[in-house]
């Protein structure tokens, strides 16, 4: 697991907010130490990594759907890799210099939690790789004759309220 910078402070006040204590009992500790402390889950090793069913992508932390498996694209990079937002407001794009390297860091908007990196190399008409860390999400399974899309954008579902 390799830390990508020393946290995930909002500079912000986000809808989701609680005490450090509470985000560590709520998650396993990976999920902490990449959604609360930017750290990256090992390439190949995630759940989703191989996941090809039809659903919806949310934030393990807070639950707010982030992307769609429409969306969803084999990169060969060990991450699960989306080609765009199901939702561009639900996600927040921001610089990261960290590593000696210059990318751009995807965080949860509502909760602040790291998700991992956008790239501008994607295969797709969008051109990008977002490259998200699998224990960064939870997948919700499409309900049978269910259209990808639907529901409330960018909230969390009934099974999260």
């Amino acid at each position: 697991m390799r830390k990508a910078h020393a946290s995930t402070g909002a500079t912000e006040a986000r809808e989701i907010s609680k005490p450090d204590e509470q985000w560590r009992e709520e998650l396993t500790p990976l999920q902490y130490a990449v959604l609360r402390q930017a750290h990256t889950e090992r390439p190949f090793t995630g759940e989703y990594v191989h996941n090809h069913s039809d659903g919806s992508y949310r934030c393990a932390g807070c639950g707010t759907k982030l992307f769609s498996s429409d969306a969803k694209f084999d990169s060969g990079t060990g991450w699960p890799s989306f080609d765009e937002p199901a939702v561009a407001e639900a996600v927040e794009l921001r610089p990261d210099n960290s590593l000696f390297m210059r990318r751009t860091e995807v965080v949860c908007r509502r909760c602040g939690g790291h998700l991992g990196h956008v790239f501008n190399d994607g295969p797709t008409t969008t051109g990008q790789r977002y490259c998200i860390n699998s224990c960064s999400l939870a997948f919700e399974p499409a309900a049978a004759g269910q259209e990808q899309g639907g529901g409330e954008a960018g909230q969390p579902g009934p099974a999260d309220s």
